[in-house]
């Protein structure tokens, strides 16, 4: 972007032109009064003396009649580059007349040379306009100014023509001045800057607002000062004009004023104010639309050519003129540079929502740089460019952040997907060391539902004699993978000690201090571990820092046994007795062991359940049994929701019937639910 802003072809220029343009229709330039006063060529002129061009008598009059007001000066922004058709020799060549037969028409004084009179009478000033080809009946013509330069040759900066276009040689001979008329080429036709020197016939000319405002003043001679880049002033005493390095100023249009034109029928009519003209600089010119004199400027709107170089005229005399300044050029292309590397670089570092932030602040510096400048220098700054490389360089800098954070994604979601894999893999293998207890669900069943692939909560059941069975329940803090491998550590523990008969206290202790040499940092268990004689009905346990143990009977009253231990896995026990277990008989009782993902699971309401959620399922049980209890309470919270809070997992234990459960009646009762 920065070697198409050095190349500037025509499609980058015009992005420029665009701010450009904004200046004036954002700001535009009004005056109530003005120093130019337009005789228009109209249509109402056209209705009175026909087509164009007239006899130069129409023009002659329209000078004498404005000069009696003593103007500034008179400019034509209009050509007379052929002799004047009602001339008497004209008539006599296009009627082929015998001279000798018309000698008193002869003797008529001819158009053209009324008009010269008044020309030389007059501060008069005729257009010169470059050409690239040469034209009819040219002459060998020159500047009426006198050019002085300084510091160099203007000549090698200035914009040139081989050839110009002018009047007939009388004529430019008698006016007071030559003005060129000359635009330059813009791609969409709007008018916006104006050379103040162009070269015709390698012979500087100045444009038709400079030179009236020389012979306006009484000048003859236009000083040019220059620097090591090209021109930089150009004076006409007591005017200066500071331009680009090729003598070029942009143009402040202001609104255009109806008070400004007055129609040339009414000038030759004498029907008009004589003040009207004091002191006032004049330019003929068209309106008139078949005359096709019609410019675009940046205000949007089409005006008379006229009027361009009337605001040439007085945007030299208040100084209202713009310039492009060379070292602005280059202050916009480092600034561009400099904010476009920063926002793409912030684009990749920071979230989009700032650095879109950061981008919508530069737009916004950029946009009050440039119109601060307008409006305080008088200078062109170029906000377009940069805020359409800014604009490219943010949405590229977007484009790589998708593509990387797409990359990333990707390759998350091939970890996630490989990690998932993992997680089923070690769910898998969890669950097959959750024991098959459907043997003893008649009076001891437990179920766990994981809220994740791999869930932290255990039970299990080991029947170590003819009617004696270690259980126990336990919840391991945190979750996932490394909770689940805590867990299987424990579980292995647990069975291994339970399988060799030892006393309740001989298994919590070698578990608790197993699991502290186990090294897994920060975590603990919290844990029900009992043994019960289903004859007896006898039943020891030790609650490790768990929640409370629910014993009900068949009455449906309620007893909670707090915890009177801390969870295990925390501090190594010294002695067995630093274990503190407890006895209760459970003949026409049930006992209930639960996770805090039971009392802290959520209802459909929105609710936890809570320990009273728990109380009053079991209240609503017509027939209470281990395994309808566990599973209505695992029903109410494993609801449908997408995602559960915490691991359910419940054991219960109810001695009124005390028969295992066949193999042979597992079958035919799975085979029923398939069915």
């Amino acid at each position: 972007m920065i070697v198409l802003k050095f190349i500037n072809p025509s499609f980058i220029k015009s992005i420029s032109f665009i701010s450009f343009d904004l200046y004036q229709k954002v700001f535009p330039l009004e005056k109530r009064e003005t120093d130019v006063i337009i005789i228009d060529i109209d249509e109402k002129s056209l209705g009175k003396f026909g087509q164009f061009p007239w006899s130069r008598s129409v023009f002659a009059k329209i000078i004498e009649n404005v000069k009696v007001s003593e103007p500034k000066a008179i400019g034509f922004d209009i050509f007379f580059s052929e002799k004047d058709k009602q001339s008497p020799e004209e008539i006599i060549k296009a009627y082929n007349l015998i001279p000798t037969d018309v000698s008193e028409l002869q003797n008529i004084k001819g158009h053209d040379e009324i008009f010269r009179e008044q020309l030389e009478k007059s501060k008069s000033v005729i257009a010169v306009l470059g050409s690239s080809v040469p034209s009819h009946g040219t002459h060998d013509r020159s500047a009426k100014a006198r050019f002085l330069s300084k510091g160099g040759d203007p000549k090698n900066f200035t914009y040139a023509y081989p050839y110009s276009i002018g009047s007939l040689e009388k004529l430019e001979k008698s006016s007071k001045g030559l003005g060129s008329i000359s635009f330059l080429d813009q791609t969409d036709g709007i008018i916006r800057s104006l050379p103040l020197l162009v070269r015709f016939e390698n012979k500087l000319y100045p444009t038709m607002g400079l030179e009236m405002i020389r012979v306006g003043s009484n000048q003859k001679n236009i000083y040019i000062e220059m620097n090591e880049i090209g021109i930089n002033r150009i004076s006409s005493r007591p005017h200066k004009i500071y331009s680009d390095p090729n003598g070029i100023i942009w143009i402040r249009y202001k609104k255009s004023l109806k008070s400004q034109y007055i129609s040339a029928s009414s000038v030759f009519d004498g029907k008009f104010d004589s003040a009207r003209f004091k002191n006032k600089y004049v330019l003929i010119g068209a309106s008139a639309q078949g005359l096709f004199d019609l410019v675009k400027t940046p205000l949007g709107v089409t005006i008379p050519g006229v009027e361009v170089h009337g605001n040439v005229i007085e945007n030299i005399l208040d100084q209202s003129y713009l310039v492009r300044n060379p070292n602005t050029y280059l202050f916009e292309l480092l600034f561009s540079i400099l904010v476009a590397v920063i926002t793409f670089f912030l684009s990749q570092k920071i979230k989009p929502k700032y650095s879109l932030s950061i981008f919508f602040g530069s737009l916004v510096t950029v946009i009050i740089i440039g119109f601060s400048v307008f409006l305080f220098r008088s200078e062109l700054v170029d906000i377009s460019y940069p805020i359409f490389m800014l604009t490219i360089t943010f949405l590229t800098g977007l484009y790589f952040r998708f593509v990387e954070e797409n990359r990333i994604a990707l390759a998350n979601l091939q970890k996630e997907a490989k990690l998932l894999k993992e997680r089923e893999l070690a769910g898998g293998v969890q669950k097959s060391l959750f024991p098959d207890i459907t043997r003893f669900e008649n009076f001891i069943y437990a179920k766990n539902v994981p809220a994740r692939d791999v869930s932290g909560d255990y039970y299990d059941v080991v029947k170590v004699g003819k009617s004696e069975y270690f259980f126990t329940l336990a919840d391991v803090s945190g979750k996932g993978i490394k909770a689940g491998m805590y867990m299987a550590k424990a579980s292995s523990i647990f069975r291994t000690l339970s399988n060799l008969s030892y006393p309740l206290e001989k298994v919590v202790f070698g578990v608790n201090n197993e699991l502290v040499e186990a090294k897994f940092k920060g975590m603990f268990v919290t844990a029900v571990f009992g043994k019960i004689n289903i004859e007896t009905g006898e039943v020891s346990f030790v609650n490790a820092g768990h929640e409370s143990i629910m014993v009900f009977d068949t009455n449906k009253n309620f007893e909670f046994i707090k915890s009177e231990m801390p969870p295990i896995g925390i501090i190594k026990y010294f002695t067995e007795s630093m274990v503190k277990s407890k006895t209760i008989n459970l003949k026409d009782k049930t006992f209930v062991v639960y996770t805090d993902g039971v009392t802290e699971g959520y209802l459909k309401d929105g609710q936890e359940l809570g320990a009273d959620g728990v109380q009053k399922i079991v209240t609503n049980l017509d027939i209470v049994t281990p395994k309808n209890l566990v599973d209505s309470i695992a029903k109410e919270l494993d609801w449908g929701a997408e995602k559960l809070r915490d691991d359910i997992t419940c054991l219960a234990i109810n001695i009124k019937n005390t028969e295992l459960v066949k193999p042979e009646r597992k079958k035919k009762v799975e085979g029923e639910k398939k069915a």
